[in-house]
């Protein structure tokens, strides 16, 4: 075993960014969408959708807020207002906001509500690829084929907590819709909503849902008080769980940067040209069995292991084939770490 110090001109950090699908069953959409009976309490706030009917593998959830409580019955009847869907609406003011007295502005509009679709933690890694979201919206009117505007805006735009942000256009795989309006918006209600790539969220505007795809308009619009002789027909999340399914399209990618070390390994003409392996030498004098490994050493590099300063093993590379080495020859090793 040969051994020789690397220098800083050895290492090289190379960063990539790796788009994939984002379902965990590898499609790039998803067609049918299925909710669990079993989920408990939770679904007061929000709904697991899944892939498939065995409900295994979570994709998104679907969560409703509105900042007066309409939608959901209060936690207590005598205090008005404090519901689930207002608890909702506070979570993601203070994750996405950072202040719990403003509004989300979608497009052009301030709305008290929206409809939030976190993506399952694993699906979209580090972050959503950009451009890539088509989801169907299909209402008792007509369906609506949302994207976001990330390829028309010159400058990232980030909420005051810090998240970048898109709107959500009509379009699809981040080309917009102009047949409505210039910027993909609906005429009076804004955007469709927000994209939120760095939690892998997609926020939806009610009022621009139901403007488009609602007959009638009052499909995904819950105001005034929930009583049990005034509660909605169909619940928020009941509602787009069906207009999603209606659909029958959600397609979007996840991204991730992966950060790789190359290490290069130089073995030069005059190193590693000889062997440690004991066949080749006499275990009673300790001499060279074979002259020709004197004049005309012969090795094959198959291995190559970094070490530290105090001589641990950190990593070891596998060459694919046995590399020759002789005093004719040079090489050169590329170890490619990922993290």
């Amino acid at each position: 075993m040969s051994f020789v110090r690397l220098i800083a001109d050895d290492f090289v950090v190379s960063t990539d960014a790796i788009s994939a699908t984002a379902w965990t069953n590898g499609s790039p959409t998803l067609t049918a969408f299925y909710t669990s009976s079993l989920q408990g309490s939770s679904s007061d706030y929000y709904w697991n959708v899944f892939d498939t009917a065995t409900t295994e593998s979570v994709q998104f959830a679907i969560a409703y807020g509105n900042s007066a409580g309409s939608g959901s019955e209060a936690y207590n009847l005598q205090v008005d207002g404090r519901t689930p869907t207002s608890t909702i609406y506070g979570q993601w003011q203070d994750l996405v906001l950072a202040d719990e007295n403003t509004d989300f502005v979608f497009g052009n509009i301030t709305a008290s509500e929206f409809f939030a679709l976190p993506l399952e933690r694993t699906c979209y890694k580090e972050s959503i690829f950009l451009g890539s979201l088509t989801l169907k919206i299909q209402g008792s009117g007509q369906t609506i084929t949302l994207t976001d505007n990330s390829n028309y805006v010159t400058a990232v735009p980030y909420t005051a907590g810090g998240m970048r942000v898109f709107q959500l256009i009509s379009g699809s795989a981040g080309v917009k819709n102009t047949s409505v309006d210039v910027n993909g918006y609906t005429v009076n209600s804004g955007s469709y909503g927000w994209l939120l790539p760095d939690v892998g969220t997609v926020l939806l505007n009610p009022l621009a849902l139901a403007a488009s795809v609602a007959d009638g308009g009052a499909e995904f619009e819950y105001s005034g008080s929930y009583t049990a002789s005034a509660a909605p027909n169909v619940s928020p999340n009941t509602s787009l769980f069906n207009a999603i399914s209606g659909g029958a399209y959600f397609g979007i990618n996840s991204q991730e940067s992966i950060t790789s070390d190359y290490v290069f390994v130089r073995p030069r003409s005059s190193e590693f040209n000889y062997s440690e392996n004991p066949s080749f030498i006499s275990g009673s004098t300790g001499e060279v069995l074979y002259s020709d490994f004197i004049n005309n050493p012969q090795t094959y590099i198959t291995t190559i292991g970094l070490y530290n300063d105090t001589n641990e093993l950190l990593a070891v590379a596998k060459l694919s084939r046995p590399l020759n080495k002789n005093f004719t020859k040079e090489a050169l090793v590329r170890v490619k770490l990922d993290f």
